[in-house]
């Protein structure tokens, strides 16, 4: 699988690199300021993530007479965009990889790794933000930590910008890559429906930022079970020539998860570093 992942890399890498040395010729004026693409995921730029994030703890209330599961207790999260511009539209593949521990356990290992391609035409880039959609395929995990199958699905964004204030939202449905005649009455083949809305306000000049954290709603099809996290997220963005750096810290919690089947982390905490170099600069 390993083999897989990197020759997929190398062809994003040569992809990438061809096109954008045509688009820089022709690369136009954003209405979008340097500290607001430093937060955006969908501005046209390469991306290098690194993110560590503690669970130590969950709500273990009763769940159908039992005690809510808990889930892994942290998390190493490497997430690179490798960014291909092209004359009618813009594709930013990303690939995420996640490295799980589980102290309950003891055991840890990669989860599954994650592959997701936005697609944004031109006429969906209003130069403030912009819309998307692309294909989105997960590979299998150590069993110890994950999913040991494929998935596949698709994902969405709408982003803008508009003064000090930067939102948008994001979501992803996917699905087991599984025949469904071998599942169980209770198991589906389809994965929860996940909503990611956020919010941001800088504060003037000074890079400083605060955030909505890493929310992502969810709804399962099957149980109907609804799950929201809320938190929040303080940064600082460094912009220079070529360049940005974007450090947050993050709190989050669960808010709504009475009806949730599975595990909702009681607090939670996250570091990330990220580093850009945006298109055509």
């Amino acid at each position: 699988m390993i083999n897989r992942l990197l020759l997929i890399v190398l062809i994003l890498l040569s992809v990438s690199l061809y096109s954008q040395e045509e688009e820089s010729q022709q690369s136009r004026e954003s209405q979008q300021s340097r500290e607001s693409q430093a937060m955006d995921a969908t501005a046209t730029q390469w991306s290098f993530q690194l993110a560590y994030q503690s669970m130590p703890d969950y709500y273990s209330d009763l769940v159908d007479g039992a005690p809510r599961a808990p889930g892994l207790d942290n998390y190493v999260q490497l997430r690179v965009v490798a960014p291909i511009p092209l004359k009618g539209f813009t594709i930013l593949p990303r690939l995420t990889f996640r490295h799980y521990e589980n102290k309950v356990t003891g055991k840890s290992g990669l989860g599954n790794t994650e592959l997701f391609a936005l697609i944004i035409p031109k006429f969906l880039d209003w130069g403030s933000g912009r819309a998307g959609i692309g294909p989105l395929v997960t590979f299998p995990g150590n069993p110890n930590v994950s999913k040991d199958e494929w998935g596949y699905g698709f994902a969405a964004a709408i982003v803008n910008n508009t003064g000090q204030w930067f939102y948008g939202l994001l979501f992803t449905q996917s699905f087991r890559a599984v025949d469904p005649n071998a599942l169980s009455p209770e198991q589906s083949d389809v994965n929860p429906l996940g909503i990611a809305p956020f919010l941001a306000y800088r504060f003037g000049k000074t890079g400083l930022y605060v955030q909505t954290a890493d929310i992502v709603a969810l709804y399962d099809w099957k149980t109907k079970g609804f799950y929201l996290p809320v938190g929040l997220r303080f940064g600082k963005v460094w912009v220079w020539e070529k360049s940005s750096l974007n450090v947050y810290g993050e709190y989050r919690t669960s808010a709504i998860y009475k009806d949730w089947k599975g595990s909702a982390v009681k607090n939670s905490y996250r570091i990330n570093v990220s580093y850009t170099i945006p298109v055509g600069l």
